[in-house]
Formats: C-alpha cells, sequence, structure tokens
C-alpha cells in the first residue's frame, strides 16, 4: 500500500480520478464549462478540508467573499432594470430575499451543489453537508469562481438561471422574511436610532462554530439569537427583538 493510499483510507481524501468527475457533475449542473478547473475545486474546498491535503491548499473563503459582491451586483442590476417604479427601499428588500443565506443553501440543495462540497470526514458526520451556512458559502464561491474564469457575463448567466428566475417563488416564500430589516424600519419609524448586533460569544472549533448574538437599541438589550452563522444568529435576534419591542411599545 503506498502512502497516497494510506492517506486517502484515513481521511477520506479524495483521489484526482475521482474529483474530475465531481468536477465535471457541477460544471454540468451550474452550466457553465470551466477553462481553469482549478477553481472550481477552490470553490467547493471548506476550510475543514484543506487541512487534509497534501499541499495544505487554500479553502473557499476568499472565492465566499467575491462572490458575494459579484452576486450582489447582478442582482441589484436587474432589480434595477426589471422595475423603474419601485423605490430604493423595495428593491432592497427583494434584493436580500434573492442573496440570503436561505436562498442560496435552498437552491444549493435543489441543483445538489452540496454533494460536491469538499468537508472533512468529521464535518461531513456532524451534518456540515446539510449546513445552510456552507452550502451558501459554496454557492457564492462558485459565483465567485465563474466571474474570474469567465467574466461577468458568465456570472450573470449562472445567476439568472439558477436564482433570478426563481424570484417569484422566492419572494412569495414567508420563511424568507428579512428580520434585520424589517426591525431597522420599526426603530427607525419610532426615531430610536440603529440597532447593534453584538457577538457575545462563539463556541466550538472552527468547522462546527456556534454564534450567540444580542441586539441592542439605545444600549437595552432586546432580543437574542444562536446560530451556525454570525447571520443566522443576527436573524434570529431580530426577530426576538420585533416581538420584544412592539409588545413593549
Amino acid at each position: 500500500m503506498t502512502f497516497w493510499k494510506y492517506l486517502t483510507g484515513i481521511f477520506d481524501i479524495k483521489p484526482a480520478s475521482e474529483c474530475a468527475k465531481n468536477l465535471e457533475a457541477v460544471q454540468q449542473i451550474v452550466g457553465y464549462h470551466f477553462r481553469d478547473e482549478s477553481l472550481l475545486e477552490l470553490a467547493l474546498t471548506h476550510r475543514s478540508y484543506h487541512r487534509l491535503t497534501e499541499d495544505h491548499r487554500p479553502s473557499n473563503e476568499r472565492l465566499e467573499y467575491l462572490g458575494d459582491s459579484v452576486l450582489g451586483l447582478i442582482i441589484a442590476d436587474q432589480l434595477f432594470r426589471d422595475h423603474p417604479s419601485l423605490r430604493e427601499g423595495r428593491l432592497t428588500k427583494i434584493k436580500a430575499m434573492l442573496v440570503n443565506e436561505t436562498t442560496l443553501s435552498t437552491v444549493g440543495r435543489e441543483i445538489k451543489l452540496n454533494d460536491y462540497i469538499l468537508l472533512s470526514p468529521e464535518e461531513d458526520r456532524l451534518g456540515g453537508r446539510d449546513r445552510a451556512s456552507i452550502i451558501s458559502d459554496a454557492f457564492e464561491s462558485v459565483i465567485g469562481a465563474v466571474y474570474l474564469d469567465g467574466g461577468l457575463e458568465a456570472a450573470r448567466d449562472v445567476v439568472m438561471r439558477l436564482i433570478y428566475q426563481k424570484k417569484e417563488d422566492i419572494t412569495s416564500d414567508e420563511s424568507q422574511k428579512n428580520y434585520k430589516g424589517e426591525l431597522l424600519e420599526l426603530i427607525q419609524a419610532r426615531g430610536n436610532g440603529m440597532p447593534r448586533y453584538d457577538v457575545v460569544w462563539e463556541k466550538g472549533p472552527d468547522h462546527e462554530k456556534e454564534f450567540k448574538v444580542v441586539v441592542y437599541v439605545n444600549n437595552k438589550s432586546i432580543g437574542t439569537g444562536i446560530g451556525w452563522s454570525k447571520k443566522e444568529a443576527e436573524q434570529k435576534a431580530a426577530a426576538m427583538a420585533l416581538e420584544n419591542y412592539q409588545d413593549n411599545s
């Protein structure tokens, strides 16, 4: 037995032939063929996995950052063009529903993108493959990779097909409520300034970290939330704050 086979047996590192097959499958479901497939492989590499690789390749975190901005630009541009009579506030709400973690993770599951995310065996066993934050981050990373490989029009084509065409279904889904946006509107309408979100603790290793967030208005705590990402915890805190703020007003 070679040392590489020994490592793949222990750490479940994908052999090159399987990786190639998986990359081809992802290109089929995304509808874009990469000239540089290493970009796609990077987009699928979760931070829990990269430590196990022979060359300690980077994770998809930088691509996720880029993809988030590219996605936001494409959605904002298309909404602006399609809805000339909508005011800025309404456009912002619709955009938030189309680019948030819930939408991206739902679409990611629908197209089975999560089946191909490279995770450590431990993260996989702990349910990471179905975790919304991991799926949405990978989705944004893929968009970032498409942008780097093929430019803005290539990324636009992917976003339009996989997300924007589902706009009506997404925006009519009650579970897509933007609690942070609603809380901000309510607080500002009553002249109470801006809410402040503070992370009060983080627990667990990097691959299984929980966050607790408290939201304050005028330095008074009005809601708390716990989630697998800061975004999720903030939304839960805002949802609780809406109930408390309305009940006490």
